[in-house]
C-alpha cells in the first residue's frame, strides 16, 4: 500500500474529524440544554420527547433522499456545506427566542436535525473512502473521537455559562445559544478550507465490484437489528428531563453530566472501533450488552451515583454505535452506492428512534419501570439479531484491504 496515499487519507480524515469537533461543540452544546430550556418555556415532557423523536426521525429519515442525491450527483462537498449551514446556524437563532415563541423554538430544534440529514450521508461516505487505508473501524472511530471531544467541550462551556452568569435563567440559555454560534461560523470556515484542499476525496478508494444494498440479505438483517437498538436507546433530552425531575442531581450539573457522557463516548468509540477491525460486529454486541443497563440505573434509582453510572453506560453505548454502526455499512456495500446505503440505514434508524422516543414519552408519564422494561427488551432483541447478522456475514469476503489507485487533489 502506498504510504504517501495512506498519509493523505489520514490527514483528510483529520480534517473531517476537526470539522466534526467544532460542529459537535456547537450542536451538542445546544442539545445538552434543549430539555431544560424547553421545560423552562413551558413545554411538556411529552412534547420534549415527541420533538426529540421527530427531530431524530427527520434528521435520519430524510437521509434516504440526501444520500441518493449525494451518490447520484457526487456533490459531496455541496451537501456537506449546505447541511452544516442549516444544522448549525439555527442554534444562535434560539438565543433570540423568548417564552412566548416556544413553537418557534421547537421548529428551530427540528431544523437543526434536518441540517444534519442533509450533510450526514455525504460525510459518512467521505469517511468510508479512507477505510481501505486505515480500517473501517479505525476510520470511523478516529472521527467519532474527535467528534466527541467537541461534544464534551460544548456542554462544558454551556455549564460554565449557566454556572457563572448572574442573569435570569432564560437569559442564561439565550446567552449560551449565542456563544455557540461563534463555533458554528468556525466550522463552516474549516469546511471550506477542507474542500479546497481535497476536492475529490472519493478517489481514495478504488471502484469495487462488491454487492450493493439491493437484494443484500445481510444488509436487511442488519437494518432490522439496528431498528431494535434505536427503539430502546433513549434520547438525552428525556434523560435530562428525568434527572431534573428526580432532583438527585442539581439542574446546573446536567449539561456537565452530558459532557462526561460525550467524553465516555469518545473513549468508547476508539476502543470498540479498534475491536471492530479485529473481531467485527461482535464488538458491538459486547458494547450493547454493557450499555443496555443504562435505563435501570437512570430511571429506577434516585441515587446520584447510580444515575451518573447510568449516564456513563449510556455514553458507552453511544460511542460504540457511532463508531461501529457506520463501519459495518462500509464493509458490506460498494463505494458507488454507499451514500445511498447510509441514507437508507439512517432513515430506518431514525424512524425506529422516533417510534421509540414517542413510546418512551407515553410510558414515562405512566410508569418508569415500563420505560426500563421497554428499553432493555428492545436492546436484547437487537443484540440477538446482531448475532444472527454476524453468522451470516462470515460467509462474505471483506471489502476492505483492497489495492487503491493513486489519488490527485
Amino acid at each position: 500500500m502506498d504510504k504517501s496515499l495512506k498519509k493523505r487519507a489520514f490527514i483528510f480524515l483529520l480534517f473531517l474529524g476537526f470539522i466534526s469537533l467544532l460542529s459537535d461543540f456547537t450542536h451538542e452544546g445546544a442539545r445538552s440544554i434543549y430539555g431544560n430550556y424547553l421545560g423552562l418555556i413551558g413545554v411538556s415532557a411529552f412534547l420534549v420527547a415527541f420533538i426529540s423523536g421527530l427531530g431524530e426521525f427527520l434528521g435520519q429519515g430524510l437521509r434516504i433522499v440526501t444520500g441518493y442525491i449525494a451518490d447520484k450527483t457526487k456533490k459531496y462537498w455541496f451537501m456537506m456545506i449546505l447541511g452544516y449551514a442549516v444544522n448549525l446556524l439555527v442554534i444562535p437563532l434560539l438565543g433570540l427566542i423568548d417564552g412566548s415563541l416556544w413553537q418557534v423554538a421547537l421548529i428551530l430544534i427540528v431544523l437543526e436535525r434536518v441540517g444534519k440529514a442533509i450533510r450526514a450521508p455525504a460525510k459518512s461516505a467521505l469517511t468510508s473512502f479512507t477505510a481501505p487505508h486505515l480500517g473501517a473501524g479505525k476510520a470511523f472511530a478516529i472521527q467519532e473521537a474527535l467528534d466527541q471531544i467537541g461534544a464534551f467541550l460544548g456542554p462544558l462551556l454551556v455549564f460554565i455559562i449557566l454556572g457563572t452568569s448572574d442573569a435570569d435563567p432564560l437569559s442564561k440559555y439565550q446567552l449560551s445559544f449565542g456563544v455557540l454560534g461563534i463555533f458554528a461560523i468556525m466550522t463552516l470556515v474549516l469546511l471550506v478550507i477542507a474542500k479546497t484542499k481535497y476536492p475529490h476525496p472519493d478517489q481514495f478508494e478504488q471502484k469495487t465490484n462488491s454487492t450493493s444494498f439491493k437484494g443484500n440479505a445481510i444488509f436487511i438483517i442488519y437494518m432490522v437489528a439496528i431498528c431494535f437498538i434505536a427503539l430502546g436507546f433513549i434520547d438525552y433530552p428525556v434523560i435530562a428531563l428525568h434527572l431534573e425531575n428526580a432532583q438527585a442531581i442539581n439542574v446546573i450539573y446536567i449539561p456537565l453530566l452530558y459532557s462526561v457522557a460525550m467524553g465516555v463516548d469518545a473513549l468508547s468509540a476508539l476502543i470498540f472501533g479498534h475491536l471492530f477491525d479485529k473481531i467485527g460486529v461482535k464488538s458491538l454486541v459486547i458494547a450493547m450488552l454493557i450499555a443496555m443497563l443504562f435505563a435501570p440505573f437512570i430511571f429506577l434509582s434516585n441515587s446520584m451515583v447510580m444515575q451518573i453510572i447510568g449516564v456513563v453506560l449510556w455514553g458507552i453505548g453511544m460511542g460504540a454505535q457511532e463508531s461501529i454502526l457506520k463501519s459495518v455499512v462500509a464493509t458490506i456495500v460498494s463505494k458507488e452506492k454507499r451514500a445511498t446505503a447510509y441514507g437508507i440505514f439512517n432513515s430506518v434508524f431514525g424512524l425506529a428512534w422516533f417510534i421509540g422516543s414517542t413510546i418512551v414519552g407515553l410510558l414515562y408519564g405512566w410508569s418508569l419501570l415500563a420505560v426500563v422494561i421497554f428499553s432493555v427488551v428492545m436492546e436484547i432483541i437487537g443484540v440477538l439479531l446482531l448475532v444472527v447478522f454476524h453468522h451470516k456475514q462470515k460467509s462474505l469476503p471483506t471489502m476492505m484491504g483492497q489495492s487503491t489507485p493513486e489519488v490527485t487533489n
